[in-house]
């Protein structure tokens, strides 16, 4: 009697086992293998028919309200590609009108320093002619200082009353103080006051 007991125990452990992996055989048995039968079939059939199942179940999709099909997308991905394009394109253009602006400060500013240039070198040049003029003045200044030192006073005296009063005082300041006495010797005494006044002003 226990070892019916026992028996019937272990008959019952082991039926909600059988329970549980009935269900599922159950589940697979008339549920899953099926479908997938009818799948199978349904590839063959496409194969035969030369029928692309894919292209079909993306036309099925597509026609769904809440998918959005591929040709959606690819508009609004053009859409989004032309805004793209455009501001790009406007970026473009600000940059160009910059990269012009600042082309023509440097075309500005390079002409003004070629400008300025071109003046520096004509006042160079304008510096050394009066430069040379000024030593060929000095020269031939220095020429007639020497002509008047050789002169006699009785000589000089009379040329120089002629001559300018501005010229007549600056041959008479450059000449040694002998020989200015002796020319101013020789002078009528207002023409001698009046240069020895302005060479004392001096």
């Amino acid at each position: 009697m226990a070892k019916n007991n026992r028996i019937v125990k272990e008959l019952e452990e082991q039926r909600p086992t059988r329970k549980k992996s009935g269900g599922f055989q159950k589940f697979f048995m008339w549920i899953l293998i099926p479908i997938m039968f009818v799948v199978a079939v349904l590839l063959i059939v496409a194969t035969l028919m030369n029928t692309n199942i894919f292209d079909l179940s993306k036309k099925a999709l597509g026609s769904l309200p809440f998918v959005e099909s591929e040709e959606q997308q690819a508009k609004e991905a053009v859409v989004s590609n032309d805004s793209k394009v455009v501001g790009l394109q406007a970026e473009i253009q600000e940059k160009e009108a910059e990269i012009t602006q600042l082309q023509k400060k440097l075309d500005s500013s390079t002409t003004e320093k070629e400008q300025l240039l071109t003046d520096k070198e004509q006042l160079l040049f304008e510096i050394e002619k009066l430069k040379r003029e000024q030593d060929d003045v000095k020269r031939d200044f220095n020429e007639i200082l020497t002509t008047f030192d050789k002169m006699s006073a009785k000589a000089a005296a009379p040329i120089l009353i002629k001559m300018s009063d501005t010229e007549a005082l600056r041959i008479l300041s450059s000449l040694k103080p002998d020989k200015l006495a002796a020319i101013l010797e020789k002078m009528d005494p207002q023409d001698a006051a009046k240069y020895t006044e302005m060479m004392s002003k001096q």
